[in-house]
């Protein structure tokens, strides 16, 4: 079983042109935690602009995906005694993903606004709200110690709280076994906790996905494949994804280029490097070898592309089940 503690977040993806990017004076490409005010000006734009709802936050989608391709998977989080709260849990269950998600009364759901510009970029702005409050106590030990992965993301680290229940979990983890994943998905997270970060991956992590960006705040080197192999000597498994031109694994000090898999003009960014993480531990979950495993990954990201939103529809997910249990997916 795959258990990730993330942010539950309802993802709301707006069309947007390049002009309203510049008006709302947003940093195109980047994640920005906003307050209340900032939501409801974001909110008002949406209502002018075509507009899809789904289930998101970089852990979930990773835990969904993986729930999709038949891996048990589990999501712990945060989430408002709200609508918005209530439609989360539901459509997890929708989606076949075992739910750990404690309700609070003190703040709102989390959501983030998906700004897409015609070029296909994404630009995202968070309102974290009931993740705020994720603390140590909501950890469920057993669900921990039981699990083959255990998955976080570097947004788990802007309240002390979260940093809190990580650490226990990571705790829990070490004490049972269980391999840890860590996504550091967003360049700000890295930026914000460069030196922390550097040693939650030396002390406590097997495999970290990374994107070249994120790599290159985090080593101060704009060489993807050189990141890559320093990442690599402070963990079992590093992950360094470069978009258009593949991704590089590290494992055990030896490095793998990954070709990418799928079309060169993506209709949607949104939720790439999370899907490629879950294609990724797909791979590791039924004991494929590190290679296998990254190619799986590339080609559900290179999927996950071709469509608005991080989630596979019903009839998708079963296409890609039975590619990736035919073998087929070798020769593509």
């Amino acid at each position: 079983m795959v258990y990730g503690i993330g942010n539950p977040l309802i993802d709301i993806i707006v069309s947007v042109e390049e002009q309203d990017i510049v008006d709302l004076g947003i940093h195109k490409g980047t994640m920005a935690l906003i307050s209340n005010q900032r939501m409801e000006e974001l909110l008002q734009l949406s209502k002018q602009r075509k507009t899809t709802y789904s289930c998101g936050g970089s852990c979930p989608n990773t835990i969904i995906a993986l729930a999709s391709l038949g891996v048990p998977a589990t999501l712990a989080g945060k989430i408002g005694s709200d609508e918005n709260g209530k439609i989360y849990r539901d459509r997890l269950t929708k989606l076949g993903v075992q739910d750990e998600l404690v309700t609070t009364d003190k703040e709102m759901t989390g959501s983030t606004v998906i700004l897409i510009t015609p070029d296909s970029e994404r630009s995202m702005n968070t309102f974290l709200g009931a993740n705020r409050l994720y603390e140590a106590g909501d950890v469920c030990e057993s669900t921990v110690a039981g699990a083959d992965f255990f998955h976080f993301t570097g947004y788990m680290w802007d309240t002390q709280s979260q940093q809190a229940a990580i650490t226990k979990a990571l705790s829990i983890a070490k004490q049972n076994n269980t391999t840890v994943s860590f996504d550091l998905a967003d360049p700000f997270a890295v930026g914000r906790y460069r030196e922390p970060f550097l040693s939650l991956i030396k002390e406590s992590c097997d495999i970290v996905f990374a994107n070249r960006e994120e790599a290159r705040i985090l080593f101060d080197n704009y060489d993807p494949y050189e990141c890559c192999r320093s990442m690599g000597k402070l963990c079992r498994t590093a992950i360094v994804k470069n978009g258009k031109k593949g991704s590089y694994i590290c494992h055990e000090g030896v490095i793998t280029a990954i070709p990418v898999k799928g079309p060169v003009v993506p209709v949607d960014t949104t939720g790439a490097g999370d899907v490629y993480a879950a294609g990724f531990l797909y791979g590791q979950y039924h004991n494929f070898s590190i290679q296998d495993s990254g190619i799986i990954a590339s080609i559900l990201a290179g999927e996950i592309i071709t469509q608005r939103g991080a989630q596979f529809s019903n009839e998708q997910a079963e296409e890609l089940k039975k590619l990736l249990s035919s073998g087929t997916w070798r020769s593509l």
